[in-house]
C-alpha cells in the first residue's frame, strides 16, 4: 500500500491491498479504495467515494473482504484529477478502467467497468457510464448524461444535460436530447482551446453537410482527433 508524500487521508478511509497513492493526494471521510488501484499525484478524492469494486458483470468474482485485491483489470487515475463525493468507479473486466489527468468528476457519478476517458474531461453530477465507454480528451458531459455501453465520444465533444447517448459522438460536436442528436460544433470549447476560427468554421460545414466525406474537408490541424474516433467508433452518430 504505497502512499506518497504530503497526503491528507481521513482516518475513516478503507485502503485495500495493491492500492498506490501518489504525492499530495487528499481523500475524504468514508472513501473505500480497493486494488488494484493507482492514484496519481495531487488528486482530490471526496467523501464516500468508492474506487475499485469489481465490475458489475454477472459471473465476475467478488472478493470476500474489503482489503484483498480484486482479480480484475484494475483502475488508473491520472494526476491532478478531482473525484467528488458519492462517485463510484469500477474495476475493468477486459481492460483497465482509466480516468485521465486533470479530469473533474462531479458528485454521484457512476463510472462503469472498462471505461477509459482522456485528459481534461469534465463530468457533471449524476452522469452514468455504461461499461466499455471510451472518451477522448477535454470532453464535457452535462448533468444526468447517460452513455450506452461501448460508445465512443470524441475529443472536446459537448453533451447537453439529461441526454441519452446510444451512438458514438464525433469530435468537437455538441449533442443533446433523448436520443442525443447532433446540434453543430462545440464552438465555445474549441475557441477556448485556441483552435483557429477557420478550422471551427470548417467543422461546422462538415456537420451541416451531415457526413465526413471529402467535401467539405476536415482541416489538417484537427484530423488526428477524427482518425482516433473513426478507429474506435462502430455506431457513429453521423456518418
Amino acid at each position: 500500500m504505497p502512499i506518497g508524500k504530503n497526503c491528507q487521508i481521513h482516518p475513516t478511509v478503507v485502503i485495500g491491498d495493491e492500492v498506490t497513492i501518489g504525492d499530495g493526494v487528499s481523500i475524504g471521510p468514508y472513501a473505500v479504495l480497493t486494488g488494484s488501484l493507482e492514484i496519481g499525484d495531487n488528486c482530490w478524492i471526496g467523501s464516500s467515494v468508492s474506487l475499485g469494486a469489481p465490475p458489475e458483470w454477472i459471473g465476475k468474482e467478488h472478493p470476500l473482504t474489503w482489503t484483498e485485491r480484486s482479480p480484475h483489470q484494475g483502475i488508473v487515475i491520472g494526476s491532478g484529477t478531482t473525484i467528488r463525493e458519492l462517485t463510484t468507479v469500477h474495476q475493468g473486466g477486459e481492460r483497465p478502467t482509466i480516468i485521465g489527468r486533470n479530469c473533474f468528476i462531479m458528485n454521484r457519478t457512476s463510472v462503469g467497468h472498462d471505461v477509459q476517458m482522456g485528459d481534461g474531461c469534465t463530468v457533471a453530477p449524476s452522469t452514468t457510464f455504461g461499461g466499455h465507454v471510451t472518451m477522448g480528451d477535454d470532453v464535457n458531459l452535462g448533468i444526468n448524461t447517460v452513455i450506452h455501453q461501448r460508445r465512443v465520444i470524441g475529443t472536446r465533444a459537448m453533451v447537453g444535460m439529461g441526454s441519452i447517448v446510444p451512438k458514438d459522438v464525433p469530435p468537437y460536436a455538441t449533442v443533446f436530447g433523448n436520443p442525443a442528436k447532433l446540434h453543430g460544433t462545440n464552438r465555445v470549447g474549441m475557441s477556448r482551446s485556441g483552435i483557429a476560427e477557420e478550422d471551427i468554421a470548417a467543422i461546422e460545414a462538415v456537420y451541416a453537410a451531415g457526413s465526413f466525406g471529402t467535401s467539405p474537408a476536415i482541416p489538417d490541424a484537427l484530423s488526428e482527433a477524427f482518425t482516433w474516433w473513426r478507429e474506435r467508433a462502430d455506431k457513429p452518430l453521423v456518418v
